[in-house]
C-alpha cells in the first residue's frame, strides 16, 4: 500500500509543477487537494502517463505514504496552513514530517516548529522561489525549521532544485526555526528592489533620453551580457519588444499602479523592527504605495509642476551608461543592506546562517537569479564573517568605479523633475555609510535638551550624560521619565 515517496497537498499551478518536476527525477508522489476533483482532473490531464498517485483524503493520502511520511503544503499562508497542519496531526506518527512550501510570515514558521516538536513531529519551512516555470524545471528553494527532517527530505529537494556552475543545487539547509521563511521574506524584499530600480532606468530612458521600446530593449539586452546579467533585465528587455495584437507595444497600454502581495512590505517591517537600515527595499515598497494613488495622482499633475523647461542636453550614449552604473552600484546597496538584515535576525534568533550558502541558492531558479549572486558568493567565501558587503574588495572597487556615473544620473534626474527613490536612498545610504562622523551629535543633543535623554561623549563611549542646557531645568535624566 505504501508506494509514494511523498504527498503534496495544493493543486494550484505551483504545487502541480513540483509534483511533476518530483516525478521527473523518480520520485513518487501522492497529490491531495481539498476539492476532490481537482486531483481527478490532474491525474487524467496534466499528471497524464506519469508515476503520480492520488487521494481522496487525507487519512487515504497518509496511508500511501513510505515511513518516515513527508507531506508538503502548498496552499494560502495563513490560516488555511494551520488548518490542515490539524487535520494531519492525529493521522501522522512521532519522527513524520510537514513541509510548508508557501510564503509564510517566518513567526508563523517558528509557532509552528514549537508546537509539532511538542508532538514529536518534524516541521520544515521552505520558501520556494521561480515561479510557475521554476517549480517545473528547478526552483530556489530555502529549507528551515527542524535539522532531524534534513536528512529525509535532501535528496527530494536538492534533485528538484534549479542547479548552477557544475551542477551545484539551488537548495540547502538554511537554519533553524523561520530561518528558511525568513530568508526568502528578504529575497522577495530585495525583488522589490531590483525592480523598481529597473523601472527607474527605463523612467530616465523614456523621459531623459527619449528613447523608443525598440531602443530601449535593445540596451536592456546589451545590459545582460554585462554585470547585470539577470533574470529581471532579460524578461525586461522581452517585455519592452513586446506587441499586442493591433501591432503597437503593449507597455504603454498597461495602467501604472502597483500590486503587492505583502513580502516586501514584512522586509520593510522587519528592517524597522531590528533597526537595520535596509532604506531601499523600503523606498521600493512606498514607490508601490504611491503608483498606487493614480486617481490622485492625475489630480496633482494638473495643478503640481515640475522644472520649467528643462531638457537633458548632455551625451545621451555616455548618459545610457551612466544609467547602467547608476543601476549597478545601487543594486550592489540593495543586496548589502539585505544581508546587513539577515546578519541582525540571525542575531536575534541565534540562527547561525551561511551567507554564501544563501547567495548560491539565489544564484539560479528564484526571480532574482543572476550572475552578481556568484560575486556574493566568493565575497562570503574570502570572508565568512564579512560585515558588510561594502567592505569586500570586489564590491568596494564595483561601487568605486560607478560613482561618478551613479552621482551624475542622481543629479540629471533630480533636476529634470524624474523621481527616483531607490537610486536615490541608494546613494545616501552608500554616503552616511562612508562618513566617519554623521550629524547624529546633534540630534542626541537635542533629544537631550528636550527630554533629558543623556549622550555620550566621543572621549567617553559607554558613559552617558546629562546637561542642564538652559540653566532651568532639573539636573534628572530621562531614565526616570519619558519626555
Amino acid at each position: 500500500m505504501a508506494q509514494a515517496d511523498i504527498a503534496l497537498i495544493g493543486l494550484a499551478v505551483m504545487g502541480q509543477n513540483l509534483i511533476l518536476n518530483m516525478n521527473d527525477h523518480g520520485f513518487v508522489v501522492c497529490a491531495y487537494n481539498r476539492t476532490v476533483s481537482k486531483v481527478h482532473d490532474f491525474l487524467k490531464n496534466e499528471a497524464k502517463g506519469t508515476k503520480v498517485i492520488g487521494a481522496e483524503s487525507l487519512q487515504e493520502m497518509v496511508s500511501k505514504l513510505k515511513t518516515p511520511r513527508r507531506i508538503i503544503l502548498l496552499v494560502k499562508a495563513g490560516q488555511a496552513v494551520d488548518d490542515f497542519i490539524d487535520k494531519l496531526v492525529p493521522l501522522l506518527e512521532s519522527g513524520d514530517i510537514i513541509i510548508d512550501g508557501g510564503n509564510s510570515e517566518y513567526r508563523d514558521t517558528t509557532r509552528r516548529c514549537k508546537s509539532l516538536k511538542e508532538k514529536g513531529l518534524l516541521f520544515v519551512g521552505s520558501g520556494v522561489s521561480g515561479g510557475e516555470e521554476g517549480a517545473r524545471y528547478g526552483p530556489s528553494l530555502m529549507p528551515g525549521g527542524h535539522k532531524e527532517a534534513w536528512p529525509h527530505i535532501k535528496d527530494i529537494f536538492q534533485s528538484i532544485a534549479a542547479k548552477v556552475g557544475t551542477g551545484e543545487p539551488c537548495c540547502d539547509w538554511v537554519g533553524d526555526e523561520g530561518a528558511g521563511h525568513f530568508v526568502k521574506m528578504v529575497h522577495n524584499g530585495i525583488e522589490y528592489g531590483d525592480m523598481q530600480l529597473i523601472c527607474e532606468a527605463y523612467h530616465l530612458m523614456k523621459d531623459v533620453l527619449g528613447m523608443d521600446h525598440d531602443e530601449m530593449a535593445k540596451a536592456f539586452d546589451q545590459w545582460n551580457k554585462t554585470e547585470l546579467d539577470s533574470f529581471l533585465i532579460e524578461i525586461t528587455a522581452n517585455i519592452l519588444k513586446y506587441k499586442d495584437s493591433d501591432g503597437t507595444h503593449l507597455l504603454p497600454k498597461i495602467r501604472d499602479s502597483a500590486g503587492q502581495k505583502g513580502t516586501g512590505k514584512w522586509t520593510a517591517i522587519s528592517a524597522l523592527e531590528y533597526g537595520v537600515p535596509v532604506t531601499l527595499i523600503g523606498e521600493a515598497v512606498f514607490a508601490r504605495c504611491l503608483s498606487a494613488l493614480k486617481e490622485e495622482r492625475v489630480v496633482a499633475s494638473k495643478s503640481l509642476t515640475g522644472p520649467q523647461g528643462a531638457k537633458f542636453t548632455g551625451d545621451k550614449t555616455q548618459f545610457l551608461e551612466d544609467i547602467r552604473k547608476a543601476l549597478y552600484a545601487s543594486k550592489i546597496i540593495s543586496y548589502a543592506q539585505g544581508f546587513m538584515l539577515l546578519r541582525q535576525a540571525a542575531k536575534e534568533f541565534g540562527w547561525s546562517l551561511n551567507y554564501g550558502g544563501i547567495a548560491l541558492m539565489w544564484r539560479g531558479g528564484c526571480i532574482i537569479r543572476s550572475v552578481f549572486l556568484g560575486k556574493i558568493k566568493e565575497a562570503f567565501d574570502r570572508d565568512p564573517e564579512l560585515q558588510n558587503l561594502l567592505l569586500d574588495s570586489f564590491f568596494s572597487k564595483a561601487v568605486q568605479d560607478c560613482q561618478e556615473s551613479w552621482r551624475r544620473v542622481v543629479s540629471t534626474g533630480v533636476q529634470l523633475g524624474i523621481p527616483m527613490p531607490s537610486f536615490t536612498t541608494a546613494l545616501s545610504f552608500y554616503d552616511g555609510y562612508r562618513h566617519a562622523m554623521l550629524p547624529a551629535n546633534l540630534l542626541q543633543a537635542q533629544r537631550d535638551y528636550f527630554g533629558a535623554h543623556t549622550y555620550e561623549l566621543l572621549s567617553k563611549p559607554g558613559h552617558f550624560i546629562h546637561t542642564n542646557w538652559t540653566g532651568h531645568g532639573g539636573n534628572v535624566s530621562s531614565t526616570s521619565y519619558n519626555a
